[in-house]
């Protein structure tokens, strides 16, 4: 910017030899653009802080060691996904297994639920809504997965239930799992 500057007073000098009003327009051009640079930095600033909110991400398994097996109940149970691989933004809470939408936009969520023999399922809850539900009934180990694009505003809670009567699997392989994304804010 300066050795811009330089030339520019320079050239404005040899030409116009002191017209103080050529010289006026110049300095104004000059602050028009520091005005402007200035201008762009905030809004640098502010797209930083917007890409912060629009960066949600999450995936969490049931269990981080050994074994567990939730169900059969007579009631859904919530299932609280301890075991968390990646948690941008922060909106996914481990101790209560409910994600908490932070933006206002679609989101995309997946989860798997293994079992081994039996019944097993689970259905994504939005807020006290059922949505989907990962149902699978074999003799042997089996896992059932679904996705969905949910439209969520601000404060709305989605988390993953033990359907009644299922059982649901889990053990350092990672078989039951919860994930979910925002895809674009809204």
């Amino acid at each position: 910017m300066s050795s811009k500057r330089f030339a520019t007073e320079e050239v404005s000098a040899q030409i116009f030899d002191g017209n103080s009003d050529v010289e006026e327009e110049i300095s104004e051009s000059e602050d028009l653009s520091e005005t402007e640079n200035n201008a762009i930095d905030e809004e640098d600033e502010e797209d930083s802080e917007d890409q912060s909110v629009r960066q949600v991400a999450f995936s969490a398994s049931l269990v981080n060691t050994s074994y567990s097996v939730v169900g059969p109940s007579a009631t859904d149970i919530t299932l609280i996904f301890k075991f968390v691989v990646t948690n941008i933004g922060n909106a996914y809470n481990s101790t209560t297994g409910v994600f908490t939408a932070p933006v206002r936009g679609a989101y995309n969520f997946e989860w798997t639920v293994g079992a081994n023999g039996g019944t097993s399922g689970a259905v994504l809850v939005k807020n006290s809504a059922n949505v989907f539900l990962a149902y699978e009934q074999v003799a042997g180990f089996m896992s059932s997965s679904k996705a969905v694009a949910l439209f969520l505003e601000v404060g709305d809670v989605v988390f993953v239930r033990v359907f009644v009567n299922s059982v649901v699997f889990d053990n350092l392989n990672h078989h039951t799992t919860f994930s979910g994304h925002l895809l674009f804010p809204m």
